[in-house]
């Protein structure tokens, strides 16, 4: 009877484990939280509080998302260069981060519809010569670009002449230009705009004509299909809802009427069209 037992016993724990091990490899249950992968390096899209808590733009959108999917969400806080590769490995569930939509990251990931178009200027030092983009494509010029942005993009095709200073994070191409190190730090026009402000004495911005438009959209893991049709469905909530409308009052309303006087493309305007 004794033998008996223990041999129950170690059936029955056979069973719980085997349950266990069941369980852990289905994968995400429904009401898992979303894993939303961003660089919190950007305000005011996607930056922390006072308390290092993830705010902005990016997060909001990410919060109603997670509603819309009726899952919680938590927010992964990773360098810019290491997006792509987390959402690759299942580390995050999607990446909204104010990524630009480009063939080449196609190749690694699918992304959704686009939700936010972006244009580039440039932010130069306020004692250059510079008044073009034409003028930064010189020898001997020196041009700040963040690691794989779409400004490091745009003058390894645009701006071959010119040497390139490429480092990990915004603020540092800010301060290359504002110490006179470079010339120019090339990003979206916010940035640049938001930069020039803060130092009026040290820069000045310079916008670039005859661009092409550059959407973002949210990375997702290739081949989730079923994912992508459903934040695909959620953009379109989100913008008929007035959504978008309800985060530039909330964080860009300045910077919104700016944009206007100066006949700017807006971020969330006819996105969709």
């Amino acid at each position: 009877m004794q033998n008996m037992k223990k041999i129950l016993l170690v059936l029955l724990t056979i069973v719980l484990i085997a349950t266990l091990l069941t369980g852990c490899g289905n994968g995400k249950k429904e009401g898992e939280a979303l894993v939303v992968g961003m660089e919190l390096a950007y305000p005011p899209f996607e930056t922390k509080d006072n308390q290092g808590n993830p705010t902005g733009i990016s997060v909001d959108f990410a919060n109603a998302l997670g509603a819309y999917l009726g899952k919680p969400v938590r927010i992964e806080n990773i360098a810019w260069d290491g997006l792509i590769p987390a959402l690759q490995t299942g580390q995050v569930d999607v990446v909204i981060s104010s990524m630009t939509i480009k063939d080449e990251r196609r190749e690694k990931i699918d992304f959704s519809k686009p939700y936010a178009k972006a244009l580039l200027a440039i932010l130069a030092n306020k004692d250059s010569d510079l008044n073009s983009a034409e003028d930064l494509n010189q020898p001997g010029k020196k041009v700040a670009v963040k690691l794989n942005s779409t400004g490091h993009l745009y003058a390894q095709e645009n701006l071959t002449n010119a040497e390139q200073i490429v480092l990990a994070d915004e603020s540092a191409c800010v301060t290359e230009v504002i110490q006179g190190k470079a010339d120019a730090f090339i990003y979206d026009q916010l940035t640049i705009y938001r930069n020039n402000q803060q130092n009026p004495d040290t820069t000045k911005a310079i916008y670039i004509p005859f661009q092409s438009v550059e959407y973002w959209g949210v990375g997702i893991k290739k081949g989730n299909s079923e994912l992508t049709t459903k934040v695909n469905e959620f953009i379109d909530e989100f913008y008929a809802g007035g959504g978008f409308d309800r985060l530039t009052e909330k964080y860009l309303a300045q910077e919104k009427k700016v944009f206007t006087e100066l006949n700017f493309q807006w971020f969330f305007s006819d996105v969709n069209e």
